[in-house]
């Protein structure tokens, strides 16, 4: 099989190589051109990274390339963030380059972060000489042992004519099966010596064939499962938005009468406002979805890992159902609970198969009868919806504060968070109806995600509007790339959730630690004589620093001017915005499961345990 032939059957698709054929005329040009006419033909059209001495040769063509944009960012973590928020946003592989040594290493934790999310991403970088390799030449780091365990794949190329095939091969890993990053290690003297290029090149994999046609016996006998289920639940993750298995996942939905819950990662795949949708589950899930979990005899499992998050007490989870489990990675089935019926293969096909499946027991007479079902998951629906109380001092509301800016906000625009209870108030009070419009740092939990990744995403969809929701906390570890936004036309709005504190560990501190709040007040704190600081002395301060970059900014500290102010962000779109909402730092992420514990332990809000009665617990 072919690389095309093989691109063509996943639903993670680069555009195919333009090579005129396979009577490509072949060029004579250097390492380094070679790499970016192989960008160029394997369809790369935005690049974010920042040159350095070892990768500097490539910088040289890459300037006269008419289609290839470089995005020149201010930290090489700036520019992994950009390309998984470019990639998640668009379907397509995501590219960063940096040096060698420090440049490469900064790019670890993206690589980790899309590692973690399943993100088509391709990371290039720069070494030393290949004979200088292993000699700790200046500003070498073996980032090839560094990223092994973090990859779905890396190269180390030390010879020019090589670089075509493993560009080719790096974007066909990166997008087909399961999606993740590629890192691609070259040595400087490769890019600096004289070869051919032709395209396209032949490509060899033979250890590589993901399944993507799901086996049929096991797809009969999970329809067969779901028609004698009578409390079933479709437990969906972001492998079914990897797939673009959304219309699918909806048929099978209503076909069934299934309750629907999206993990943080799938939110979009499933419309928040439909019906048959109980919310996300987890940690921080809702009490109807968490509950759902826990109650169902049947959990059909459609691209998702049952991480820790999910499950909450692993030995505790879902005890009385039984489990089908569908994902194209076969290392994921049983890894961390036993599946009844494990089905390999992409979720597209998987959900595609599943309705003829159903739709063949309903025509033999078999149909589940979820009524009962649905009236237990009716009634937690309306005791225990999502919620949250104002501040009794008359300041903002956090959980308002994004409430307004989805729900102000125009349509089809892109929600990108970092991580922390901004991240989670963002997952319950905005509306996600699409796919690709919520993007987060899910796995790894990387706080600086949001900026950068909303610089990405902004530039693979220039045409939608692209909200960074962040935290005081997140927002001071990546805030340098609203530089970059500035000056390449990258027009992101950041709503800065600043309650003066990192939130969710503050928020432990008070759960779980006598309130004794260690290092996670993040403003100056109170004087000598116990009040607060005026704004003057707040350190830093948002709207100076981010009009110091070339934003726009704002700062909102009332409930009054909220809709005004979003309004008044949403209107400017010649350059990024800033806005600065102080809101309340008491305001807790409610429901919550505690780390550790049971998901029957779940906490609407604080002191509230929900009562489900005990008839419910067979």
């Amino acid at each position: 099989m072919t690389m095309t032939e093989q691109a063509t059957g996943a639903h993670h698709p680069q555009p195919r190589p333009r090579s005129g054929g396979q009577s490509a005329s072949v060029e004579h040009v250097t390492g380094a051109k070679s790499l970016i006419r192989s960008l160029e033909e394997v369809g790369a059209d935005t690049v974010f990274g920042i040159p350095g001495g070892a990768i500097l040769p490539a910088y040289d063509p890459l300037m006269d390339s008419t289609r290839v944009r470089h995005v020149l960012v201010r930290h090489e973590q700036g520019a992994g963030h950009a390309a998984t928020g470019y990639a998640q946003a668009t379907g397509r592989v995501g590219v960063c380059m940096a040096t060698s040594g420090p440049g490469a290493t900064n790019l670890v934790t993206p690589i980790a972060d899309a590692h973690m999310d399943s993100v088509p991403l391709v990371a290039i970088t720069g070494q030393v000489a290949s004979k200088a390799i292993g000699t700790d030449a200046f500003q070498e780091a073996d980032i090839v042992g560094i990223t092994m365990p973090i990859t779905k794949h890396n190269f180390l190329v030390t010879k020019a004519e090589d670089i075509p095939r493993v560009i080719a091969q790096a974007f066909h890993i990166a997008s087909t099966g399961r999606p993740g990053p590629v890192l691609v290690d070259i040595a400087k003297d490769a890019l600096q010596a004289q070869t051919t290029f032709s395209w396209p090149p032949v490509m060899d994999l033979p250890g590589y064939r993901p399944v993507t046609k799901p086996h049929a016996k096991q797809i009969r006998e999970a329809a067969k499962l779901i028609t004698s289920a009578k409390r079933p639940v479709l437990y969906v993750g972001g492998g079914v938005l990897k797939a673009r298995a959304t219309a699918e996942l909806k048929v099978l939905a209503e076909l069934t009468g299934a309750p629907v819950t999206t993990t943080l990662m799938a939110l979009g795949a499933f419309p928040d406002s439909h019906p048959l949708h109980v919310g996300m589950p987890g940690m921080h899930g809702s009490v109807t979805a968490v509950t759902a979990l826990q109650k169902a005899d049947l959990i059909v499992a459609l691209g998702a890992r049952f991480d820790d998050r999910v499950t909450g007490k692993l030995d505790s989870f879902a005890p009385h159902a039984k489990i089908v489990h569908a994902d194209i990675d076969p290392a994921e089935i049983g890894k961390n609970r036993e599946a009844d019926v494990p089905i390999v293969g992409d979720a597209r096909e998987v959900i595609a198969d599943l309705v003829q499946a159903v739709q063949k027991e309903y025509s033999e007479g078999q149909k589940g009868d979820y009524t009962a079902w649905w009236k237990d998951l009716d009634r937690w629906r309306q005791t225990y919806p999502l919620g949250y109380e104002q501040p009794e001092n008359g300041s903002l509301s956090p959980q308002q504060v994004i409430q307004r800016i989805g729900q102000l906000a125009p349509e089809g625009t892109v929600f990108a968070a970092g991580v922390g209870q901004h991240q989670m108030w963002s997952a319950h009070y905005i509306q996600y109806e699409k796919p690709a419009t919520w993007l987060n740092s899910g796995g790894a939990g990387t706080m600086g995600y949001a900026v950068p990744a909303a610089m990405g995403a902004k530039a693979g969809v220039p045409d939608r509007t692209v909200w960074a929701i962040d935290g005081d906390g997140c927002f001071q570890m990546t805030n340098q790339e609203l530089t970059t936004c500035a000056l390449n036309n990258i027009p992101i709005k950041v709503a800065i959730i600043n309650n003066g504190a990192l939130g969710m560990v503050r928020q432990w501190q008070t759960l779980f630690y006598n309130q004794r709040y260690s290092n996670t007040v993040l403003h100056s704190g109170p004087d000598a004589t116990g009040t607060e600081p005026s704004a003057g002395t707040r350190i830093p301060d948002f709207v100076k620093l981010s009009e110091a970059m070339g934003c726009y900014a704002i700062r909102c500290e009332s409930p009054d001017d909220l809709d005004k102010v979003i309004a008044e962000a949403n209107s400017i779109n010649d350059r990024p915005v800033v806005v600065d909402f102080i809101v309340h730092e008491d305001a807790m992420v409610w429901p919550m499961v505690a780390a550790g514990t049971s998901n029957d332990e779940i906490m609407a809000a604080r002191d509230v345990r929900p009562d489900f009665g005990d008839n419910e617990d067979d």
